[in-house]
């Protein structure tokens, strides 16, 4: 992909997050179950790091453990929403590309439903050794992406998208879509940019940013059809 439509993606991103950060937030109260196994690898006294943090739903989730938290995300409302729910929780307007911290400086690093709107190959990676950059020896990365390729509507603009990829007549890379986001009447307020991760690919990628993977799978959603994909991973 080209680097300027890629930069151009990431900045529609942020604003699409601005424009829908209310809404999204109330459909994002509570940490969902598939994803709560993967608090029990943070333990009390570590210091958590959660990149693209929304409206701060996994610091309400391990607030039973005393942890340093940090939550950044590069969306300014959703940064807003965060501290109107959690006043005491230390929120950041940050970029993942470009993370404010020292080397060597977290025990675990969180990043839930992120990297699949980080366009291109090499904005992918260059995230991924931002958080490698700043996680301790031995440190944990905690990552999922949706499995989008389970959604009719996925499947359709993957094909469509491909087809045009193939005739050279879109700038987007092989399975990147635009997957809508409706308000409560249905009706489309924007198209949301990801990129369709697969297990192999998500793993593949992390080894190429040198990390040592522990553990990829799927963590289903028993009240839904929908599921996501997990890696965890250590520096």
């Amino acid at each position: 992909m080209d680097l300027d439509y890629a930069k151009y993606l990431l900045e529609k991103t942020r604003q699409d997050y601005n424009l829908i950060a209310e809404e999204f937030s109330n459909t994002r109260q509570f940490i969902w179950k598939d994803l709560k196994p993967l608090l029990d690898y943070t333990n009390s006294g570590d210091r958590v790091l959660d990149v693209g943090c929304g409206n701060g739903r996994l610091l309400g989730a391990l607030e039973n453990k005393q942890i340093d938290y940090i939550g950044i995300d590069n969306s300014l409302k959703l940064i807003d929403e965060a501290k109107k729910r959690f006043p005491r929780g230390n929120f950041q307007v940050a970029d993942a590309l470009n993370l404010p911290f020292p080397e060597n400086y977290f025990d675990k690093i969180y990043s839930i439903a992120v990297l699949h709107h980080i366009p291109s190959k090499e904005f992918r990676l260059r995230v991924l050794e931002e958080i490698k950059r700043v996680l301790k020896p031995k440190g944990l990365l905690i990552l999922t992406v949706w499995n989008l390729w389970q959604r009719k509507t996925a499947w359709k603009s993957f094909f469509n998208k491909a087809f045009l990829k193939i005739l050279g007549k879109t700038k987007l890379d092989f399975k990147d879509i635009f997957y809508p986001w409706k308000d409560k009447s249905g009706i489309i307020v924007t198209q949301r940019y990801f990129h369709l991760f697969t297990k192999r690919e998500l793993k593949k990628l992390a080894k190429k940013a040198a990390f040592k993977v522990k553990e990829t799978g799927i963590l289903r959603r028993p009240e839904s059809k929908d599921n996501n994909i997990y890696l965890i991973a250590e520096k």
